[in-house]
């Protein structure tokens, strides 16, 4: 009893907290016999042609902000082309699309999903490049050069960009989606340098044209299949921090936690597809990073969090010794800060200090919940948006 929980208790310090830390030395020792990962100067005339490909379902409230900043963006011209899909939407965003002729605008009637419209959009793509970004996320005027400037190596295959999540001071407990995601590009950051990052999110994210492959049209998460799909042969997938992407946070924890839910339920279904990155014999270090970045977190920690406690008390119930005492008062400390999170919400009193613990507990219950509907056949494909600020 005492192995598996001390067991489980390294396991789950790993996968939050040790895993960085081992990129961190791993890093730096391979700056000291490789050296550092060095980018190549701007040229414009060797940047490769691009294609900026939005898909975009009823967003008539951010579709002129969205045009109005995809414009402003800054790459060579000749080179860059703008394509926008709204597929299924019957509310005004065809029409306010149509209104300006430097974007290509491809519109049919019938919905078929998110994916089906991305890969009819990637069909009219003839660029060496393809960048895509949702529709209620605002891009940096250097985007577009600083995620294609990547492509002078011939080992990259796809960038990511970065997610940034706009917190205001009225924020309640989504807030903690904003610091989640400030300690996710640090890890992103060692990841790509080491090797390679393990996926891109689909607010902003650059492959090689030739490179794509259609993912299946049951993908919860697209994206994240599309990088890995080229990273599964052997090409690099790079982080570039200087290219952002910039979206309020979810209305509210309700919306937070049914995003949640969906990538847990995305996220085990990839796990599934991708199973041969699971066996490190053909890409050893990929496989490191897969498993310790994504799939302990998508599929055993949260169980072993349940699990952990549980023994603990056990333990404490048997033996007197001070280390078991201190952990298990630790534990129940923290689930007590997340449940006074939950609590305080639910009165519309905001604390900030609550608000890490809370969304930890949200991540991880939306984990479980996640892996049941996906097991259960629950988990639609189909894209559902969630309710921004």
């Amino acid at each position: 009893m005492t192995i598996f929980f001390w067991f489980s208790l390294f396991l789950i310090f790993y996968a939050f907290v040790g895993y960085g830390l081992v990129l961190f030395v791993l890093v730096k020792l391979r700056r000291i016999f490789i050296g550092k990962r060095s980018i190549g100067e701007i040229i414009a005339d060797t940047l490769p042609t691009c294609t900026l490909i939005v898909a975009a379902y009823n967003e008539e409230d951010y579709i002129e902000e969205k045009i109005r900043n995809t414009l402003a963006l800054h790459y060579p011209a000749g080179k860059i082309n703008y394509l926008f899909i709204t597929d299924g939407s019957n509310d005004k965003t065809p029409e306010i699309i149509s209104r300006y002729p430097a974007i290509k605008l491809m519109h049919s009637d019938k919905r078929n999903g998110k994916i089906a419209a991305v890969q009819r959009a990637v069909a009219a793509v003839t660029t060496e490049t393809m960048i895509f970004t949702d529709a209620n996320t605002f891009l940096n005027p250097d985007a577009l050069i600083m995620l294609c400037r990547h492509y002078a190596d011939p080992k990259v295959g796809a960038v990511a960009g970065e997610k940034r999540v706009k917190i205001d001071s009225t924020s309640d407990a989504t807030a903690g989606e904003g610091f989640y995601w400030k300690y996710e590009s640090k890890l992103k950051i060692w990841d790509s340098e080491l090797n390679s990052v393990v996926g891109a999110a689909g607010e902003l994210f650059s492959v090689k044209t030739a490179l794509y492959e259609s993912v299946h049209p049951d993908s919860i998460i697209d994206d994240f299949m599309i990088s890995m799909l080229i990273a599964k042969k052997g090409y690099r997938i790079v982080y570039e921090p200087e290219a952002y992407a910039t979206e309020t946070s979810s209305e509210n924890i309700k919306e937070e936690l049914k995003r949640k839910i969906r990538i847990a339920a995305g996220g085990l279904q990839s796990i599934i597809w991708l199973k041969s990155l699971l066996l490190p014999f053909k890409q050893p270090l990929l496989s490191f990073q897969y498993i310790s970045h994504r799939v302990l977190r998508w599929t055993v920690i949260p169980f072993l969090m349940i699990v952990a406690l549980f023994l603990n008390i056990l333990i404490v119930a048997k033996t007197h010794l001070l280390i078991y005492q201190l952990i298990l008062s630790a534990q129940v400390l923290f689930y007590l800060l997340a449940l006074s999170g939950w609590i305080l919400e639910k009165q519309q009193i905001k604390i900030k200090a609550l608000f890490i613990p809370y969304y930890f507990g949200v991540m991880n219950y939306a984990v479980i919940a996640g892996i049941f509907r996906y097991l259960f056949g629950e988990q639609s494909a189909a894209w559902e948006k969630s309710k921004r600020k």
